[in-house]
């Protein structure tokens, strides 16, 4: 969130500028406002808000500043209208010369989907607080099975942040399923074997033995060979062997 705050720290010495100016000038600005540029945070990763997502929000809420007169905008209006948004966690709005209004984003990245067997549906972000829906839809790893909140806050969000941050493991895993006994299992992309995790503890160690085994002996042997791989313990992969028809 460096470039976030970098942008942050520019739009208050923006906006502490313009104010100051209209202060000085004591002349009410009743020009129209011609542009309005939204700027996202982390709009690289994946995430539900964009520049047009923002005017969406902002027109439903009839507070779209293009054609208005620039004194009669209320940005604090603007910044409450978008920061109700759940995928939204600050925003930042303030007024240029030129007759630009900027509204300056940060977004609540979600990192799973959770659907517990109990009926609860929603994302969880990298603070596992949880998100609705609201329609939007993300390809992420789906979390399924004896799911509460406090689990997934303190478990799921691990793997989550882990996906994240590691693209092979991110693309790989297509669902994580927790047992009645809070254990783990891991349903892969590529290959139909389960993959018993156990708990988050340890976690990298875990990921890393089981890509070296993706890596090195996968191709040797052939992705189908095995039912189930359990990398509950560290230092073992135990491996189950598909039964061949006789």
């Amino acid at each position: 969130m460096k470039t976030f705050g970098k942008l942050l720290l520019l739009a208050c010495l923006g906006a502490y500028l313009i104010f100051a100016f209209i202060r000085l000038s004591g002349e009410s600005d009743r020009s129209i406002c011609r542009h309005a540029t939204f700027t996202v945070a982390d709009s690289l990763h994946a995430g539900f808000i964009t520049a047009s997502e923002a005017e969406r929000l902002l027109q439903k809420a009839r507070l779209y500043p293009v054609g208005r007169p620039m004194n009669e905008i209320s940005c604090q209006k603007i910044e409450e209208a978008l920061t109700k948004n759940p995928f939204i966690s600050s925003v930042v709005c303030y007024k240029t010369s030129g007759n630009t209004l900027n509204v300056l984003i940060e977004q609540r990245l979600p990192l799973l989907r959770v659907m517990g067997n109990d009926g609860d549906n929603y994302y969880l972000d990298a603070n596992g607080k949880a998100m609705n829906p609201q329609g939007y839809v993300a390809d992420l790893v789906v979390a399924t099975g004896n799911i509460d909140r406090n689990f997934a806050q303190k478990s799921l969000v691990r793997f989550g942040l882990y996906f994240k941050n590691n693209e092979f493991w991110d693309n790989q895993i297509e669902q994580i399923y927790v047992r009645p006994d809070k254990k783990i299992e891991l349903t892969p992309r590529m290959g139909d074997q389960v993959i018993f995790f156990g708990t988050a503890d340890s976690l990298e160690c875990k990921f890393q033995n089981l890509k070296n085994f993706y890596t090195k002996v996968m191709p040797q042997v052939g992705w189908n060979k095995y039912t189930a791989l359990n990398v509950e313990h560290p230092n073992q992969i135990i491996c189950k062997k598909r039964k061949t028809k006789k």
